[in-house]
């Protein structure tokens, strides 16, 4: 990998594991729905412009129906589910679970047709990745809100969704483009939802510079430098992020927010990352997961393009 491959790897790392902090903290203030109207209105500014620019929204708008629908399973419902459900659990344990994105992609992707029969190890990495989140579960004492979690479980199964409508109803079209205008839908969206919660009191400086950091950064700038690691290292070796971003995410809110991180998360981490790897590797990979093999095609979740 070229010094500016790393580079963008270690951005990536990084943007795409700080979302769960920064939620944590804005909805002790405001609203799920406010959080996400302001995130999506944030990203939706900044992205439409570059995609104007960039190519042509005609091609884009002509499949407004397929747009919509992966905005609904990959921004609108799972991020004011994801702000819900930190309103009562910790962002560390959020984080944590969100890891079982590629668990689901895979299933999505057998039961679709879309990725090789499932053979001993892909069946033993599912397995592990079941027992890994049960593990995360278990240990998280703070995790005593079952709606909350089965909101995450929800927020997982819609992340594993989005990259399907991708490559299945939108191949072909400019990611930017595609990005930009569910954005907006979702800002649309939300304006009147957001209108009923919308917050007494003027939130504090933390809460509306969450809110900034995650339009501008963890969507907004997220997209474009996501879009220049593939073109620096191609589409398969850049989704390894998938495996670093809840280590960053549990990172943060131990050292920051000081929530709870026992032996027994730590444990089922590891094995949700190695069940992913397994459940994910190219058959006749000797054990590579899919994302390291450089022939291997692109399965849902090795496209995904957004984040927490």
């Amino acid at each position: 990998m070229t010094q500016r491959g790393l580079l963008l790897f270690g951005l990536m790392s990084v943007i795409w594991g700080i979302p769960y902090f920064f939620i944590r903290i804005a909805v002790a203030e405001v609203s799920p729905a406010v959080l996400v109207l302001g995130r999506a209105s944030i990203g939706a500014a900044i992205l439409l412009p570059v995609a104007l620019l960039q190519s042509d929204l005609r091609p884009v708008l002509a499949r407004w129906r397929w747009v919509a629908a992966f905005a609904a399973v990959e921004m609108a419902v799972p991020w004011i589910l994801l702000g819900s459900a930190e309103q009562h659990i910790s962002s560390s344990l959020a984080g944590l679970l969100i890891a079982g994105v590629p668990l689901v992609g895979t299933l999505i992707a057998l039961a679709t047709g879309a990725a090789h029969d499932l053979d001993r190890t892909s069946l033993l990495g599912l397995l592990a990745g079941l027992a890994g989140v049960a593990a995360i579960v278990g240990a998280d004492f703070e995790a005593s809100d079952a709606t909350a979690l089965l909101s995450v479980a929800v927020v997982v199964v819609g992340y594993a969704l989005g990259p399907a409508i991708l490559v299945r109803r939108l191949a072909g079209l400019p990611s930017v483009g595609v990005m930009a205008v569910s954005l907006a839908i979702t800002a649309v969206v939300y304006v009147p939802i957001a209108a009923v919660a919308w917050p007494a009191v003027v939130p504090s400086a933390s809460a509306l510079a969450s809110i900034v950091i995650l339009g501008v950064v963890c969507t907004a700038a997220a997209f474009v430098l996501f879009a220049a690691l593939i073109a620096e290292i191609g589409p398969v070796r850049a989704t390894v992020i998938t495996y670093v971003n809840p280590a960053v995410a549990a990172l943060l809110g131990v050292l920051v927010l000081l929530e709870t991180f026992t032996v027994g998360m730590a444990i089922g981490f590891g094995f949700v990352i190695v069940g992913s790897a397994l459940a994910t590797r190219r058959p006749g990979a000797r054990g590579a997961p899919a994302a390291l093999a450089e022939d291997a095609p692109l399965s849902p979740t090795q496209t995904r393009l957004a984040d927490g």
